[in-house]
């Protein structure tokens, strides 16, 4: 070993207390690391546990648990631009075009749903699945929330009149996608958004407070003028946008209709939700940056595509 190695590595104990020379002992007894070790593949490949005995279940499983890694990857790239002071252009723009190309891949692996199992053994497994809904992706969610305002992400109906000072609480209550399972003129939620609020609300709402004044619209605002100038960033500001409110979007959409609407007749999602105008961009109307576009812009969201 060479003694700058050893130098380097008797600091890095000595600053956590540590004594290397026992550290150094542990590696005669240690087994070295193989691939299949360090991804876990077996515990990976026994997350699949299908409902029915039809095989594109598992297609289906697999997609989405692909889909939730995915979530899991942009969400750390938000947290870096989140928990870093003084964020630079340059440093904001590499992780937007990041998180955008994360995404990205998510749009064109629908391909993988749309055209990738048979439509007979959907809607019958589908069935299976009920009352489960992709709504209830808790990942997702945090995505919104740490991409933009809470204003942003009230139901449309409700964004001009809604109190911005309301409590976390209040607001969460006219998110958008509280639409996807409940009934605004009386209050009444059906089981899938019940039970989805049971598990993660209060999580959501600690999220919340944290990232309402470090999402990564609230960190772009507080950049220095020159900074929020910068072509770059805005490029990838808008990018990101347009990907998960128009494209990623409009792919599920897309693929949904695939599979449920056929012959004319649309069919209910999972969750019950009605999923048409839940999910189209141009019923919601979710824009994560407002500002980066032009008035015509804003106006024909969603219904170019």
């Amino acid at each position: 070993m060479k003694k700058e190695t050893t130098k380097e590595l008797e600091e890095k104990f000595q600053k956590i207390g540590q004594d290397l020379e026992v550290h150094l002992e542990g590696l005669l007894y240690s087994k070295p690391i193989n691939y299949w070790d360090y991804i876990h593949t077996d515990t990976l490949l026994n997350l699949q546990l299908p409902r029915t005995s039809f095989p594109d279940e598992m297609v289906f499983i697999m997609y989405h648990q692909i889909n939730e890694l995915l979530f899991k990857m942009i969400l750390g790239e938000i947290e870096q631009v989140a928990k870093t002071e003084n964020v630079e252009a340059s440093f904001f723009s590499s992780k937007l075009m990041r998180i955008s190309r994360y995404f990205d891949m998510l749009t064109s692996s629908f391909s993988i749903m749309k055209d990738g199992m048979d439509v007979d053994q959907y809607n019958k497994f589908r069935t299976a699945l009920t009352p489960a809904s992709g709504f209830q992706s808790a990942q997702y969610r945090k995505i919104e929330f740490s991409s933009t305002e809470l204003i942003n992400l009230i139901d449309k109906r409700f964004r001009d009149t809604i109190d911005r000072n309301s409590s976390y609480e209040n607001a969460f209550e006219h998110l958008y996608w509280q639409a996807a399972g409940k009934d605004y003129k009386t209050g009444k939620k059906n089981y899938t958004l019940t039970v989805f609020e049971e598990k993660y609300k209060e999580e959501f709402i600690r999220f919340t407070q944290f990232y309402n004044t470090h999402n990564l619209w609230t960190k772009f605002k507080a950049l220095p003028q020159a900074e929020k100038e910068n072509k770059a960033l805005i490029k990838a500001m808008r990018h990101y946008d347009y990907t998960v409110n128009i494209k990623w979007v409009m792919a599920h959409y897309k693929t949904a209709n695939h599979y449920l609407n056929i012959g004319g007749k649309t069919t209910e999602a999972t969750g019950g939700s009605e999923w048409v105008k839940y999910m189209h961009p141009k019923y919601q109307r979710r824009i994560f940056f407002p500002d980066l576009w032009t008035k015509q812009e804003l106006q024909n969201w969603g219904t170019e595509v």
